[in-house]
């Protein structure tokens, strides 16, 4: 009898010490009720936002292999309709953001719309003509839009650690 009490308690134990976290979709609300954002990833706030002009000097700025912690806004233009693995922003109407998730830990809905908060490491790319392709071939480019790119591309990236999307 003792050793099936044992083995109970020793049982409980390992299992109520598992700690398992699993990133996915929470809500926040702002302080006003007109602002609820949904989380992705790690849980950031909508506090210390850099502004379109703020984070275009920064990139603008940066060397390729250069990067910076930040946390800037944006508007939606694409997400990877296949997984949500990636998205394009649209940060003052004449730039666009290309965002990737840290680690792949998190994905974005693959019908996000509308305004996000981002928070990461900004930094600027020369994007090879493989990876452009593959990117296109994920957004579902015909085949003579693939073929088409030709050169690499210099681009402003961000890696994502966290992600607010505006509901």
């Amino acid at each position: 009898m003792k050793q099936i009490i044992f083995l109970l308690v020793i049982s409980l134990t390992i299992f109520s010490c598992k700690n398992e976290s699993k990133p996915g979709k929470t809500t926040l609300e702002a302080d006003s009720p007109e602002m609820i954002y949904a989380s992705f990833g790690d849980d950031i706030t909508v506090d210390d936002v850099l502004d379109s002009e703020r984070i275009m000097t920064l990139y603008q700025n940066l060397k390729v292999g250069d990067t910076v912690d930040s946390k800037m806004k944006g508007k939606i233009i694409k997400v990877c309709p296949k997984k949500g693995c990636w998205m394009t922003l649209d940060v003052d109407g004449e730039n666009e953001v290309m965002v990737k998730f840290k680690d792949y830990g998190f994905f974005m809905p693959l019908n996000a719309v509308g305004d996000v908060v981002i928070n990461g490491k900004a930094f600027v790319t020369e994007t090879s003509v493989e990876e452009l392709r593959h990117y296109a071939e994920d957004a579902g480019e015909s085949e003579d839009q693939i073929a088409a790119i030709t050169a690499p591309k210099f681009e402003y990236r961000f890696e994502a650690d966290g992600v607010l999307l505006k509901e």
